[in-house]
C-alpha cells in the first residue's frame, strides 16, 4: 500500500522535474490550488459508485434502505465497533448519541475550548451546558489536567475532540473521568482511521462519531454521519431516535418499523445515494490515508526550518497500537493572516481551524468568559493555517504552496 503511493509521489516528482518541465512549471504556477478537491478521485470511482447508485434505483428506497445497511456493517468491520448507526450529519450523531447516552436537561459537559462549534453546540441540542477545558499545545485537544481542574458537582459528561491528525489523550482523559464518575463521549468526527491502544477513535468510551462531510478522510458527496459503540442498548436508542424515535427499521431481513414512537425523536436516517459513494470510496481509504501521509512528508521536507513557519504537524505513527491519520496539514504561523492573503493572491486556498475559541463564539457569550481564560486554544486561534492536503494533490501542487510561503517570508511580493 505504502510502496504504491511512495510511487506515485515519484511520478508526480518525475514529471515536476523531467527536463522540458520548463514551460509545463511556469504554467502550472499560474493554475489555482483549490484547498479540497475530488475531481480526480471521482472520475476514478465513478465505475463503482454509477453501479451502486443504480442498485439505489432498482431497490426504490433512497433513505434508510440496503446500501445504508451495508455501510453499517462495513464501517463497523473497519473501525471494530459493536454497532454503527448511519444519520444525517456529524452534528446529529453527536446529538443522539448524547441523548441516547442519558443526558439530562441542565447536565454540565465538558468539552475542549478549540474545535467545531458542533462540538459544543450539539450539547445545547441535546439539552446540557457547556463547560469549555483548554487544550494542550501539542496535539491541541483537550489537557487531562485542565480537565481535572475544571469538573464541578454538575458535571455529568467528559466530550474531547479528536482533531487534525491524532488523538487525544485517551488513557489521561478516560482515567480524569473514572475519577470523578464522568460518562465519557467522542467526538470522532474527523477520526476515522484513528486508533490509540489498539482501539479506532470513538470506542474508548459509551460512543462517538464520524463526519462524512465531503472534505474529511472519507467523504461524501453532501451531509452524512454515523455513531459508533460498543454499548447495544446505545445503539438502539440512537436508531430509533434518529427516526422519529421508532425502533426498528423498513429493509429486508430486517424487522419491520413500529408504527408508534417509543420516544421524541428527529429525521436523521441516510441517504442511501450518500451511502453509495462512501461505500465506492471505502475501498480505497488505507490508500487514501497512505497518501495523505506521503504528501504531509512532502510537505514537512519543504517547510521544515523555514523562518516564521513556527510549527508543523508531527510525522503520523501507524502501527497496530496506535495510528494517526493527516487529515488537516496544519502548520502555526508568524502573521497567519497576511500569508491566507497573499496565498489567496497567489491561487492558493487555505482555511484557519479555528479563527474564534468555542469559549469567544458570541453563542456562547452568556458564560462570560474573557480573554487569556483559555491560553493554549486563544494561541492555536491565532496562528493556525490548514494548508491544501488531499489525495488529488500532487507534489508538484505541494511545491508551489511551499514555494510562495517561503517567497512570504523571504520578504518576496506581498
Amino acid at each position: 500500500m505504502a510502496l504504491s503511493v511512495d510511487n506515485d509521489l515519484a511520478a508526480d516528482r518525475g514529471a515536476a522535474d523531467s527536463g522540458d518541465s520548463g514551460g509545463e512549471r511556469v504554467r502550472d504556477q499560474e493554475v489555482s490550488v483549490p484547498f479540497f478537491s475530488q475531481a480526480a478521485t471521482f472520475a476514478r470511482l465513478w465505475p463503482l459508485i454509477e453501479a451502486r447508485v443504480h442498485r439505489v434505483f432498482d431497490h426504490g428506497k433512497f433513505s434508510h434502505g440496503a446500501q445504508v445497511a451495508e455501510l453499517e456493517r462495513e464501517l463497523a468491520a473497519y473501525t471494530g465497533a459493536g454497532r454503527v448507526v448511519a444519520v444525517n450529519s456529524g452534528t446529529d450523531a453527536l446529538v443522539l448519541l448524547l441523548r441516547a447516552c442519558g443526558l439530562r436537561p441542565g447536565d454540565e459537559v465538558l468539552v475542549p475550548a478549540y474545535s467545531f462549534i458542533a462540538t459544543a453546540s450539539s450539547v445545547v441540542l441535546a439539552g446540557g451546558r457547556p463547560r469549555f477545558v483548554d487544550v494542550d499545545p501539542v496535539t491541541y485537544a483537550m489537557d487531562a489536567d485542565a480537565l481535572a481542574a475544571a469538573v464541578t458537582p454538575d458535571s455529568r459528561f467528559v466530550l474531547p475532540a479528536h482533531l487534525f491528525s491524532r488523538m487525544a489523550d485517551m488513557d489521561a482523559l478516560s482515567a480524569v473521568a473514572a475519577r470523578h464518575g464522568l460518562a465519557l463521549v467522542e467526538d470522532s468526527a474527523e477520526a476515522i482511521g484513528m486508533r490509540q491502544g489498539g482501539l479506532h477513535a470513538g470506542l474508548h468510551g459509551r460512543g462517538g462519531v464520524l463526519s462524512f462531510f465531503p472534505s474529511k478522510t472519507l467523504g461524501a458527496l453532501g451531509d452524512a454521519g454515523a455513531v459508533l459503540t460498543d454499548d447495544p442498548l446505545v445503539a438502539e436508542r440512537v436508531a430509533a431516535l434518529r427516526h422519529h424515535g421508532r425502533p426498528g427499521r423498513t429493509l429486508d431481513n430486517f424487522p419491520a418499523i413500529s408504527t408508534s414512537s417509543a420516544l421524541p425523536g428527529v429525521n436523521s436516517k441516510t441517504d442511501d445515494l450518500q451511502a453509495a459513494v462512501l461505500l465506492a470510496k471505502l475501498t480505497c481509504l488505507d490508500r487514501d490515508i497512505d497518501r495523505r501521509a506521503a504528501l504531509g512528508a512532502a510537505y514537512h521536507r519543504r517547510l521544515i526550518g523555514v523562518p516564521g513557519v513556527t510549527r508543523l504537524p508531527h510525522v503520523p505513527t501507524r502501527g497496530p497500537d496506535r495510528a494517526d491519520v493527516l487529515y488537516v496539514y496544519l502548520i502555526e504561523a508568524e502573521r497567519r493572516d497576511a500569508l491566507a492573503a497573499h496565498l489567496a493572491r497567489r491561487g492558493i486556498g487555505t482555511e484557519v481551524y479555528y479563527p474564534v475559541p468555542l469559549p469567544h463564539q458570541p453563542a456562547f457569550a452568556g458564560l462570560g468568559h474573557r480573554a487569556g481564560d483559555f491560553p493554549h486554544a486563544e494561541a492555536a486561534a491565532r496562528r493556525a493555517l490548514a494548508l491544501p492536503l488531499y489525495p488529488d494533490l500532487t507534489v508538484a501542487q505541494v511545491d508551489r504552496v511551499c514555494a510562495e510561503i517561503r517567497a512570504f517570508y523571504a520578504g518576496g511580493p506581498r
